[in-house]
């Protein structure tokens, strides 16, 4: 009940558009239950009028026959055109809604749901959902119309007939009140299904480069292959189900009709009622029935419709990121980082904790570097800064302050991150610099591009900032790319800077323009450097060694080399040549 409420809600900013498409459906009702009457009419009363009268009369009847036709016409016209921008619209307000509720979820949602799954939530789901909000209402209002319509005239015409006739109805009922169970779980698995499928082929798309480089297009193949059998399983089976239910209700129809004639050619040799109401009873049938195969149809459309809102609400039901209650802005924010007895692990049933119960002291203005095995939680710790992910244990103070205790937009105004992984969005090279502050002028996003040593390189193009970047960059090298993430920070001008691991992806020469560019961008600030490449944190003001247990020393590189424990050990080995 909860959904369906949810569901109607959407349609309040359209119920201008919902009234005209249901008062054109009520309209185009009504001229099909004038129809038969005309029919009986002309069979009981007009035929047997004068020769000259009876034409007359048949002509001007069978003219307002062909005006009602046109009527009905431009009602479903209407019908059709609006009834459908109602329900596009009310697509768009739902992929709205689900799009600005994806950009408060936690990043931890992102951690379990993989792209092409909230893609196929997003634009499959529901686009079923559209027809529904469109097509249901409508189909089920015209099609209660034409049933009530049609026993009523039926009954007029002869009530023990009609009873008869409406025996079946029960059983029609009955017969697809079991059926729907399997029909409704069979859509579950295949829109699952679906959502695999896409996410498949977003994967193997984003990573066409690496299979090629490879040779690994055949693998990639069996393996959308495998997924693609199944959806085809999966759907056959839905249309198993779909099939017995059709198929027993059009069976159901044609009984229907069946005992329409039979019962209605007794009750006119036994002389009960006329030939024109014969005529009549037989198109009331046909009408009749009319509304029952919409209602057969419309019940596949409502299990996928309903199949896609249950997966929409999903996304609406996951909790957003939210600010604790009375948090405050961080205002004139220095960048003095604590971390006291911090313990985190990605997954409250995991038995490991990424960090235990690490403590340690970053003064405003220093850059510490961190250094140390993989799996030491260097990368974690510097996600928990910003609140992409809530500690278990401890406290980590910026300023003094509890960063639980802050509101999450000025906490994260205040962090800037450079990661070894770039991500640039499909756009102009001045739209992603822009992404540091949007309000930034054309001036402000060239002066950043100049402190990041990119101005020249973007010049040297076309269309210069307005070049076009390509899907996720793959227009410009990786270290093009690192500095336009660069002049972002510059823009940006946050007090704290992380940069995780953000040269070790480049040659020695770009590193060195990069490293020239990063120690313009980290004066001044608070600065947490993740490195592997031990040569970029020789430098800094301390260095951090962790692993799994935590802090295992700290220093400078003289007094941490001269020390002979985990850093110098690792320094050597780099520098073992």
């Amino acid at each position: 009940m909860r959904l369906i409420k949810k569901f109607i809600s959407y349609y309040r900013p359209h119920r201008k558009l919902f009234f005209i498409d249901m008062l054109c459906a009520f309209l185009v009702a009504a001229c099909d239950l004038i129809y038969p009457i005309i029919a009986r009419n002309i069979t009981n009363k007009y035929i047997n009028l004068p020769e000259n009268t009876a034409v007359r009369t048949i002509v001007i009847w069978a003219l307002v026959l062909l005006g009602i036709y046109i009527v009905k016409a431009l009602l479903s016209f209407v019908i059709q055109y609006w009834g459908h921008v109602m329900g596009a619209r009310m697509q768009g307000d739902m992929r709205r809604d689900m799009f600005r509720r994806l950009q408060k979820l936690p990043i931890s949602f992102f951690d379990k749901n993989r792209t092409g799954t909230i893609m196929s939530r997003m634009i499959n789901d529901l686009m079923d959902v559209s027809e529904l909000a469109h097509h249901g209402p409508e189909n089920l209002f015209l099609s209660s119309l034409m049933l009530i319509g049609a026993f009523i005239v039926l009954s007029t015409i002869s009530l023990p007939l009609t009873l008869i006739i409406f025996c079946i109805v029960p059983v029609m009922v009955t017969y697809a009140i079991i059926t729907r169970k399997n029909l409704t779980n069979a859509f579950k698995r295949t829109r699952e299904q679906t959502a695999e499928i896409n996410a498949a082929v977003e994967t193997s798309v984003s990573g066409i480069r690496v299979t090629r480089s490879y040779t690994n297009e055949e693998r990639e193949t069996e393996t959308f292959d495998v997924q693609n059998r199944k959806f085809v399983k999966i759907r056959s089976g839905a249309f198993k189900y779909m099939g017995i239910f059709q198929s027993g209700m059009t069976f159901f129809n044609d009984l229907m009709y069946l005992v329409g004639i039979a019962a209605g050619g007794i009750f006119y040799v036994k002389g009960k009622i006329t030939s024109g109401d014969l005529i009549a009873y037989l198109l009331y049938i046909t009408m009749f029935l009319k509304p029952i195969n919409t209602i057969v149809q419309l019940y596949q459309q409502l299990q996928e419709g309903l199949t896609g809102l249950a997966r929409f609400d999903e996304v609406m039901s996951q909790e957003e990121e939210k600010d604790t209650e009375g948090a405050v802005d961080l205002s004139n924010p220095k960048g003095d980082i604590s971390f006291e007895n911090v313990s985190f692990r990605y997954d409250s049933g995991s038995q490991r904790l990424i960090i235990n119960n690490l403590s340690m002291h970053i003064p405003s203005g220093r850059t510490v570097a961190l250094v140390g095995p993989s799996g030491g939680g260097k990368t974690t710790l510097c996600n928990l800064i910003p609140r992409f992910y809530d500690i278990e244990d401890g406290t980590i103070r910026i300023d003094g302050h509890d960063i639980r205790d802050l509101t999450l937009g000025s906490l994260r105004r205040s962090v800037g991150t450079v990661a070894q992984d770039v991500f640039l969005f499909n756009g102009t090279i001045e739209d992603n610099i822009a992404f540091g502050d949007p309000d930034a002028t054309h001036e402000q996003i060239v002066e950043a591009a100049k402190k990041a040593n990119i101005h020249d390189y973007i010049m040297s193009l076309e269309d210069g900032y307005q070049s076009n970047v390509g899907e996720r960059g793959l227009k410009l090298s990786g270290g093009q790319k690192q500095r336009i993430s660069i002049a972002r920070i510059f823009l940006k001008n946050p007090p704290i800077l992380i940069l995780d691991e953000a040269t070790s992806a480049l040659d020695n020469a770009t590193e060195m323009l990069i490293q020239e560019s990063l120690n313009k961008l980290a004066k001044g600030r608070t600065c947490l450097v993740v490195a592997h490449r031990l040569s970029t944190v020789k430098n800094a003001d301390e260095i951090i060694v962790l692993d799994r247990n935590g802090v295992v020393e700290r220093g400078t590189h003289d007094e941490l080399i001269d020390k002979g424990g985990m850093y110098s050990e690792l320094y050597k080995y780099q520098f073992r040549e």
